[in-house]
């Protein structure tokens, strides 16, 4: 029986581009995991969106002088042009949308009536930072100063990301307005508060409960195959005592208030942006023609829910959200929160503000995607920081994916078409090293599924391209072209059996690499695509005509690394 998989996928704020750290922390990671499932034969669905009502699109739209709708509405468009050239599989596998629908905005005001009748909201009043020179109260991202926990001096007034605690304005130390650099003054005012402190045994029961995934994967407990630094950034949180947080804010732009008399305030994003992945799976379910699909998902407990997220995000999907959940009732809980660590770019931290980063479209313009979608794989931060560098960058495309796996590929595929007329040649009996090379691929492809249902990227990668390495000794013991002309029969066999390696290593590399799968898949004289074929491996068969052999991947000079580092902190 197929197994339910509902991946759910951070929400980018639509004010700026999407970057390598965005890509690394959770969109890459999530369309593989999304990718794989499918290929296994299970039940997905995808799904995220622009997240139009954060406070840094405000911030944009002041900036610019525009409408945050205007604002969102161009960025939103801009990330579904970098998915689809990044084949981050949304359209695939869910959906991407926004937060500024009415099926959004519906959903959220269920959640909130729904909180409020059960007595888990109620009306309080709050000191906000208040800018006297701008005669306004400073919401979030409209406050910074020093971090009262780790001290750092860049904090915001919603969270800190060095330490990533969550954070309300007037608990930073030497606070400034972030528009007119002002110190802001102290000011009441009444807002909604989602009673979090209510929920805080109930949410230390669930992170340590033993049981409470025994229907999908027996006793194992969230300790056991949640990221360390997950688990316990959440039990050490929790076991600190969980305070009451306001839901609502003083500003104009995002999800109203359900209630009469509060029309110029809110409902603050923190709170409304994650019941987008329950509202996306209602409008995605909605577009599919099948409007109850999504409860298969939420409401069915053996179905799996994951949320890939980055390190600064991890209180609101392992915390707040649970509890938003709990106190709603009859919906899943997250099974798992894949939180990614941070990507630097050439050792130093990303800065948007000061462009040192690698945005995403500015690298489609000038390479393929597959290349980066292999290297942000081979390197992802899912344990710790690492560093994205534009020499690894070339080492990987030029020596892992031109000089092993391409070459493996286009030298099997050239030698067979020019040798043994443009077709599958006709494998005579299996020898020992060829029988043990076909059982070496019948043992990793499901090693590398293993490693791909536990999170596990870059050991799966490896997986795969040790297998390719494998292939290629294989290929340089049998030598074909020395064989050719003494036993013709020996070469079929020998050119089979890697063609049949390169099928398999077609299946573990899609989801990984989607676009240069689907054109070895052509080049194998295959029709539709690697997924539909699930994860076997498909024989070639003999006297199947193959098309003229073309290189998989290109090989890069030297000279971009000077090019590519110039580019970086230079105005975009």
């Amino acid at each position: 029986m197929a197994d339910r998989i509902l991946v759910c996928v951070a929400w980018p704020y639509a004010n700026g581009p999407i970057h390598l750290g965005h890509l690394a922390g959770c969109y890459l990671p999530a369309d593989i995991f999304a990718r794989y499932h499918r290929t296994a034969g299970n039940d997905v669905l995808m799904v995220s969106g622009s997240d139009q009502h954060g406070t840094p699109v405000t911030v944009r739209a002041e900036q610019e002088g525009s409408s945050p709708a205007e604002v969102a509405a161009r960025y939103h468009a801009e990330f579904l042009e970098t998915w689809r050239r990044m084949g981050i599989s949304f359209e695939e596998h869910g959906l991407f949308t926004t937060t500024g629908t009415k099926n959004h905005e519906a959903t959220v005001h269920r959640i909130f009536l729904a909180l409020k009748e059960r007595g888990y909201l109620y009306r309080g009043s709050m000191p906000l930072m208040y800018c006297v020179n701008d005669q306004r109260f400073l919401p979030d991202r409209y406050v910074t100063g020093t971090c009262p926990n780790c001290a750092s001096d860049h904090a915001r007034g919603d969270q800190c990301d060095e330490c990533g605690r969550p954070l309300n304005g007037v608990e930073l130390i030497d606070p400034k307005c972030t528009f007119c650099g002002a110190r802001p003054e102290v000011r009441e005012s009444e807002h909604y508060f989602l009673k979090l402190s209510a929920f805080n045994q109930q949410l230390l029961d669930w992170l340590r409960d033993e049981g409470q995934y025994q229907a999908i994967n027996g006793a194992r407990t969230k300790r056991s195959f949640w990221r360390p630094a997950v688990f316990n950034f959440s039990e050490r949180f929790l076991a600190e005592g969980l305070h009451d947080r306001a839901i609502t804010r003083d500003i104009e732009w995002g999800v109203a208030v359900p209630e009469p008399g509060w029309e110029h305030k809110r409902i603050y994003v923190w709170f409304e942006a994650v019941i987008g992945y329950l509202s996306a799976a209602i409008e995605a379910s909605e577009r599919q023609g099948v409007s109850d699909r999504w409860k298969s998902f939420w409401q069915d407990p053996t179905a799996r829910i994951y949320n890939f997220i980055g390190k600064d995000n991890t209180p609101f999907h392992t915390i707040i959200w649970p509890a938003i959940l709990m106190a709603y009732g009859g919906l899943n809980l997250p099974y798992d929160v894949p939180a990614n660590e941070f990507l630097s770019i050439e050792g130093k931290q990303f800065s948007t503000s000061r462009n040192w980063a690698v945005w995403a479209q500015d690298y489609l313009d000038r390479y393929d995607p597959d290349p980066l979608r292999f290297l942000l794989t081979a390197n992802m931060p899912e344990t710790g920081d690492t560093d994205f560098s534009w020499r690894e960058f070339l080492r990987r495309n030029n020596d892992e994916l031109v000089a092993t796996y391409g070459n493996l590929v286009h030298r099997v595929l050239t030698f067979t078409y020019r040798n043994f007329d443009r077709s599958v040649p006709t494998p005579g009996p299996l020898d020992e090293p060829s029988q043990e090379l076909l059982r070496r691929v019948d043992a990793v492809i499901p090693a590398v599924g293993r490693h791909l249902t536990e999170c596990h990227f870059r050991e799966a990668l490896r997986g795969a391209m040790d297998l390719a390495r494998e292939s290629n000794r294989y290929l340089d013991e049998r030598a074909p072209w020395k064989t050719l002309k003494t036993d013709r029969a020996a070469t079929a066999t020998t050119l089979h059996t890697a063609l049949t390696a390169i099928a398999g290593l077609k299946q573990l590399f899609s989801p990984f690499l989607p676009f240069s799968s689907q054109k070895l898949h052509e080049l194998l004289g295959r029709e539709g695509t690697p997924e539909a074929e699930g994860r076997r491996v498909v024989i070639p068969i003999p006297g199947q005509a193959i098309p003229e052999p073309a290189p998989l991947f290109v090989k890069l000079e030297e000279q971009i690394i000077e090019e590519e580092t110039a580019r970086l902190g230079q105005p975009r």
